[in-house]
């Protein structure tokens, strides 16, 4: 049995990449796919492809007329959170990897997927590298003691900071404190130069032409640095290697899992699993 899966915002950067991953495999179906500006139209002829059998759907509530097992979300920040309540209500499975969400939000749709027995996975950045940064940065705060994020992004991304950054600093919260020397209050001239304070860890936010997503987090010792860093390519092939292990995994999946890095390393998923196109 093939996973049935429906793609929102499937003529997006990443969601055409994904669309023609899905309408190339064995083990995944395309049930549906939705975007507001291709509505009407097969999803294959407006990628350039073969006609592909599936019409592009104006609304998610339109596209789930057809039966779904996942529903893969690539769309804004402004309309993710209840386009994936929606889909949880029908009992349907969500992979976000829209950025945007806060922690309240997560919480919501950890409460609502439990609520209707289905499974969430989210995660701000579904490239394998950036899971390995994130990864590596909480090994680190186990040892050291002080930190600050940098976020890089093409100019026009709406949301600051990255949900990939976000992500990390409030999974940094869980691991240890981090310890800053002056209270961000008591900065002297403008304290907004001090990044903003998400989950007690300063985040600053670039947003430039030439970057697609970076992050980069330094932690500092008297006398010496540490500094993990992850770029991105212009190209969306890196995110969909991590969606797919994580529309498989969701199926089996109850409530809400942050994080690529968790698929990798908490259920000891071997690197077979995202090497194959």
């Amino acid at each position: 049995m093939t996973i049935k899966v429906c793609i929102a915002g499937a003529t997006g950067w990443v969601g055409q990449a994904l669309v023609k991953e899905i309408l190339g495999s064995n083990q995944f179906t395309l049930a549906g796919a939705v975007s507001r500006s291709a509505a009407g139209q097969d999803i294959g002829t407006c990628l350039g492809l073969q006609p592909a059998g599936v019409i592009v759907s104006k609304s998610l509530g339109d596209a789930l007329s057809q039966p779904t097992d996942v529903v893969v979300d690539y769309t804004s920040p402004g309309s993710v959170k209840e386009r994936t309540l929606q889909a949880l209500g029908c009992g349907v499975r969500v992979v976000i990897g829209t950025s945007g969400l806060t922690a309240s939000d997560y919480s919501e749709i950890d409460e609502t997927a439990r609520k209707n027995s289905v499974g969430v996975i989210a995660a701000g950045n579904f490239s394998i590298t950036a899971a390995l940064a994130k990864h590596f940065a909480l090994v680190a705060a186990r040892y050291l003691p002080s930190w600050e994020i940098i976020d890089y992004a093409h100019a026009d991304k709406m949301d600051a900071p990255s949900g990939t950054t976000r992500e990390l600093a409030e999974e940094l919260a869980s691991i240890a404190r981090n310890r800053i020397e002056i209270p961000i209050a008591e900065t002297h001239g403008n304290p907004q130069s001090r990044g903003a304070t998400i989950a007690g860890t300063q985040i600053h936010s670039i947003r430039l032409p030439s970057f697609v997503i970076a992050f980069e987090i330094l932690f500092g010792l008297p006398n010496e640095r540490l500094t993990i860093r992850h770029d991105a390519g212009p190209g969306a092939m890196p995110y969909v290697a991590g969606t797919k292990l994580a529309i498989e995994k969701v199926m089996t999946t109850s409530g809400l899992i942050r994080g690529l890095d968790h698929l990798l390393f908490d259920n000891h998923v071997g690197w077979g699993d995202l090497s194959q196109p």
